[in-house]
């Protein structure tokens, strides 16, 4: 609990406007896209690194939790105030700072809102590739804590692979800038890449210098559907073989095929037990040329049906099915539980067979989709929470579904985070010793364990 004498300071510090204390006010910031709901003692919206250096030095001093705070669409708990404390909302933070067409690069602070970066920056013929689902509302600072990834990473990569820079304060109070604003850079340690994906234990991101790179001129969307996991899954490295990366390579299987059948203005056959939805950007010539490779390879691949948009309109049609997954999987249980494992692509099939034989055995249903192109695969867990053996199974099969992945050579999280619910899970893919080393990191940047406690370890 943070006392009356320490509130009062931080409301100095910020200004009365601009400190939450009211209990109805405080619940929209107890809790995130897991739905999980721990209340905090107040809420701050500083306007400028100073402000938030002074709240991180008071906290030090007198040892209360800060939790920083962008959209909260996070999928694992990351911005909960788990202990209580005071959140800072980076809402304040929203201004595009720059964007410089000659070197490639923009400037924005973590606020802003990663689609209405992409509208800036393509208004001006450039191009910030990453796009979480969340886009529309998920903010720069979130996705540079979390390592945000999406339907484009398997040809443009993650957040980090565009994060030049950083201006972060230190739990300390210490401000501080990371990184360059140039395309090299090799003094010290890389501080940048070391609070990218650090999930708000480390720091506080005031502003981000990221990479960009120029428009594609055209793209084309594509719909395959085939009989199997397996046949699918052969065609997505036939694809890749073949020296075609797709933007965007994204997968479904057969009981999210059933759940969206009557929410799509197209038909899927009865057989189809897997979809594939296939992007490809570029040179016009060259995206016209890999659409029609492409295609010749789904029909070599057994494809029962292959559709490619003629326009903007046919493909939005195209993609209405992978919007529609999250909202009709609710048919089948009132709750869901989402885990992002990667694995490697061509193991895909064995993964998807694995979690059908343990949906049998625990009693509920598990659907696959995700990110085909780069492994990325989000395990949906339907459940009924009011029902106590259906909670007690989702946490075996959980346990069972992680073991399984780590057999396979892949992580546990691909772009979810750590966080608060995957925490019990982190040893199981990192050893004792690593995690030891990131505490003693962790100290480092925060001797009094102030920043966001209760994330990543346990």
């Amino acid at each position: 609990m943070i006392s009356p004498a320490i509130l009062k300071k931080i409301l100095h510090i910020v200004g009365p406007e601009h400190l939450v204390t009211n209990q109805e006010a405080l619940v929209q910031y107890a809790s995130d896209a897991t739905e999980l709901e721990y209340m905090p003692d107040a809420v701050a919206f500083p306007e400028n690194s100073n402000q938030i250096s002074q709240i991180l030095r008071l906290a030090t001093k007198a040892v209360f939790p800060v939790v920083p705070r962008g959209a909260g669409s996070g999928m694992s708990g990351g911005a909960i105030p788990v202990k209580g404390g005071l959140v800072i909302a980076m809402n304040r933070f929203d201004r595009i700072l720059s964007i410089d067409q000659n070197n490639l690069i923009c400037k924005v602070e973590p606020g802003v809102i990663t689609a209405h970066l992409q509208e800036a920056v393509e208004k001006v013929g450039l191009f910030y590739p990453p796009d979480p689902a969340s886009l529309n509302i998920c903010t720069i600072g979130g996705n540079v804590a979390e390592c945000a990834g999406g339907l484009r990473a398997v040809k443009y990569g993650v957040t980090r692979d565009y994060v030049l820079g950083l201006t972060v304060v230190l739990p300390t109070g210490e401000i501080i800038k990371t990184g360059v604003e140039t395309m090299k850079g090799v003094a010290g340690y890389d501080l940048t890449r070391l609070i990218t994906g650090s999930e708000g234990t480390l720091a506080v991101i005031t502003a981000v210098t990221l990479r960009l790179l120029p428009k594609p001129t055209a793209h084309k969307t594509m719909m395959a559907l085939f009989p199997d996991v397996s046949s699918a899954v052969r065609t997505v490295s036939d694809i890749i073989r073949n020296k075609i990366i797709p933007t965007i390579l994204e997968f479904m299987d057969r009981q999210c095929l059933d759940c969206i059948r009557d929410e799509i203005d197209f038909s899927i056959p009865h057989e189809a037990g897997a979809m594939l939805l296939i992007e490809v950007d570029g040179d016009e010539t060259l995206v016209e040329l890999d659409a029609g490779r492409i295609k010749k390879i789904c029909h070599q691949g057994a494809a029962l049906k292959f559709k490619a948009a003629s326009g903007k309109m046919e493909a939005d049609s195209l993609w209405e099915g992978r919007r529609n997954i999250s909202p009709s999987l609710y048919k089948l249980r009132p709750h869901k539980i989402s885990e992002d494992v990667v694995i490697p692509r061509s193991r895909m099939p064995e993964l998807v067979a694995f979690l059908d034989k343990q949906g049998h055995k625990y009693g509920l249903p598990v659907l696959c989709f995700g990110h085909a192109g780069d492994g990325n695969i989000h395990v949906n867990i339907m459940l009924d929470k009011d029902d106590f053996k259906e909670q007690k199974n989702v946490h075996i099969l959980i346990k069972a579904l992680f073991r399984k992945v780590i057999r396979m050579d892949g992580t546990i999280t691909g772009e979810h985070g750590v966080g608060l619910t995957k925490a019990p899970y982190l040893e199981m893919e990192i050893p004792r010793a690593g995690l030891e080393l990131m505490s003693r990191i962790k100290k480092s940047f925060d001797p009094s364990g102030i920043l966001n406690p209760g994330k990543i370890f346990v």
